[in-house]
């Protein structure tokens, strides 16, 4: 059955195709809690797991909440709304990632980091789990969404087999822009390997330009995108986008090798949330985001390599 939406939904300014074929909803995956051998079915079979409701629906709102008085303190809302409806006020420049907004509130810390979450991944790794230190938030307003890319390039210097945690903190519906996973793209790590062996924060010692780009300013050399056209990418690679209409206390899980992308805000709405990753705690990290102060993209998490 194809989406029926009486606008039409963009990812990067790209015009969906929402038929049958090209474009759909995500399986929903209660049915694994408390059964870690089929939510690890689940996930080699559909590359993600999306769990409504996992959260209960009033700390998510308590946690966006605090998230929204910060910006209203800052200027970033508009007067007319009530602050939790957090509507951006567009006088008032506003970037759609914030981290550092995040990284010791409480509100958010307890969810991503809290018990209940952390045994969700114990059971399915069945081991103690280690979470990265560094909180990823994303705060993006009327615009483009995030291109198709794999998380892999950004931390591929530990375990491979790290999970990625994305918590809406609202609701989110078609027209703001929600998370969106390419079908099946995890069986397809070979058509692009050369991608998934990139690291975003290696540079070649033997390449002068490369070296002082890296010594003026530490930035990385790529994005990371894998592409900036998600309705080309889906007829090459085949397999359905797939979404769903968020509320809040949903989360969605899944591995590095999975390609997803955001559909584009097409309102005033800030689209408020979370990505964090978890892993086994005996297998290597990414040293880039643990710690007390994860040194991230910065100069410090450069690789130089002779290329």
């Amino acid at each position: 059955m194809s989406v029926k939406v009486d606008f039409d939904l963009t990812s990067l300014g790209h015009k969906m195709d929402v038929s049958e074929n090209a474009f759909g909803f995500l399986r929903e995956s209660h049915d694994v809690l408390d059964n870690p051998e089929l939510a690890n079915q689940r996930i080699e079979e559909d590359g993600y797991l999306y769990i409504p409701g996992f959260f209960g629906r009033e700390e998510i709102l308590e946690a966006r909440a605090s998230v929204a008085a910060i910006f209203a303190k800052q200027g970033v809302l508009d007067p007319q709304y009530p602050e939790i409806d957090a509507i951006h006020n567009k006088a008032s420049f506003l970037h759609g990632f914030s981290p550092d907004l995040v990284q010791n509130l409480p509100a958010i810390r307890k969810i991503v980091f809290g018990p209940q979450l952390l045994d969700f991944y114990r059971q399915i790794f069945n081991h103690e789990v280690l979470h990265f230190s560094f909180i990823w938030f994303r705060t993006p307003t009327r615009g483009r969404g995030t291109p198709p890319h794999c998380d892999l390039v950004y931390m591929g210097r530990g375990t491979p087999k790290l999970l990625t945690c994305w918590i809406p903190y609202g609701d989110v519906p078609l027209e703001v822009g929600g998370l969106m996973v390419l079908e099946k793209s995890h069986l397809k790590s070979e058509v692009i390997k050369n991608y998934l062996e990139l690291d975003v924060d290696s540079y070649c010692e033997n390449i002068p330009s490369q070296v002082q780009k890296v010594a003026k300013d530490g930035r990385m050399l790529r994005d990371g995108w894998l592409t900036k056209n998600p309705v080309s990418l889906r007829a090459k690679l085949g397999g359905r986008w797939l979404t769903a209409e968020y509320r809040a206390g949903d989360l969605i899980t899944f591995p590095m090798n999975m390609i997803h992308a955001s559909l584009d805000n097409q309102t005033d709405r800030i689209r408020m949330s979370s990505d964090t990753r978890y892993q086994r705690s005996d297998e290597p990290a990414d040293n880039r985001w643990i710690g007390e102060n994860p040194v991230g993209h910065s100069k410090a998490g450069k690789l130089g390599r002779v290329c």
